[in-house]
């Protein structure tokens, strides 16, 4: 069966070709009523448009490139089902990288990102690549760029973020009024902005309610279930005085309930626990693990629109970069309330 082009269309119109071709694409000087008699007769002629001719000529592809470190955890995933809803809905499709934290992996994927010609990139940074030249030369080439969770401060790039500092407080907080005040913390060694800033809204909130910081009850290592366990294990064998545990990460929070369970230690009638990302798992463990909500599906969407919003202006770096800051959501449960 012959194809149907353009041009058969045309001619069951009797119009010119570049008049359908303009329909197809939704061009504002071709009036309502000619473009749905363009799309009527095209799908009655069983016509199929040519993605790739269409985006050679009109120099969009519609699809949006997302970098993200892992979707182990389900806090990228969510943030991903985010962006892609309101995407999907705006007419974009997305392609999507995992970095596992490592720099040339990142490099890759953008690389990836420019060869198949996106309208934009979608970055949470690796822990590799904070601060590194290869976001900085996308904006050089004025290549649309928004960073969401994981951001650059100092690039003038657009971007959707937590109060990661208000959670580490609040999380703190949350453990001083329930009674405990040897509280650990279990965090990152990795240089990243979030965790930084979880520590210090942990280290602020004892000093605001009197109490001191101690390097004994301070670990950092790669965040992981391990970690946690590990952690305990180190207080448990030092004799370290701790009556609570928070740690900037959800499985290494786990991983230290996993541990004090095993030592005997009652939860959270002697020691209690708080994470932070409000992964799945939390509330269908025993005890269930208090967290911080990260608004993870409204992270991703107000990404995405953002994007949107930008590339309306017509000029994406046009003016100070706008830089959302979403509220955090302390989860309370059992892991954290003793009666």
């Amino acid at each position: 069966m012959k194809k149907t082009t353009i041009h058969d269309i045309a001619r069951e119109l009797d119009v010119t070709f570049s008049t359908v071709a303009r329909a197809l694409n939704d061009h504002p000087a071709i009036s309502a009523a000619t473009k749905a008699a363009v799309l009527e007769t095209a799908k009655r002629l069983n016509y199929q448009q040519n993605k790739l001719a269409s985006s050679l000529r009109s120099g969009r592809t519609n699809v949006i490139g997302i970098i993200v470190p892992s979707l182990d955890t389900s806090f990228f995933s969510s943030v991903v089902h985010g962006i892609e809803k309101v995407m999907n809905e705006n007419g974009y499709n997305i392609l999507l990288y995992q970095t596992g934290e490592s720099l040339s992996q990142e490099q890759k994927g953008l690389e990836t990102f420019l060869q198949s010609r996106v309208d934009g990139i979608l970055s949470s940074v690796s822990a590799e690549a904070e601060g590194s030249e290869l976001y900085s030369e996308l904006r050089k080439r004025q290549v649309p760029l928004l960073f969401f969770d994981r951001a650059i401060k100092e690039l003038a790039v657009p971007s959707v973020t937590i109060n990661d500092y208000q959670g580490g407080y609040a999380a703190t907080e949350h453990l001083i009024k329930q009674g405990y005040q040897r509280i650990a913390h279990i965090t990152s060694d990795q240089n990243l902005t979030i965790f930084n800033e979880r520590y210090r809204g942990y280290r602020d909130a004892l000093h605001d309610h009197g109490l001191s910081v101690s390097k004994k009850l301070i670990f950092k290592g790669k965040i992981a279930l391990e970690l946690g366990k590990a952690s305990v294990q180190q207080l448990l064998k030092d004799k370290v005085a701790f009556d609570a545990v928070f740690s900037a990460e959800d499985y290494t929070a786990m991983g230290a309930l996993q541990q004090l369970l095993e030592a005997g230690i009652r939860v959270p009638e002697q020691v209690g626990v708080v994470g932070f990302a409000n992964e799945a798992f939390g509330a269908f463990v025993t005890p269930s693990l208090s967290t911080i909500d990260q608004q993870t599906v409204r992270m991703g969407e107000e990404t995405a629109r953002l994007f949107l919003k930008l590339c309306g202006s017509k000029d994406f770096y046009g003016s100070a970069p706008e830089r959302i800051v979403l509220d955090p959501i302390l989860v309370p449960r059992k892991s954290s309330q003793p009666q």
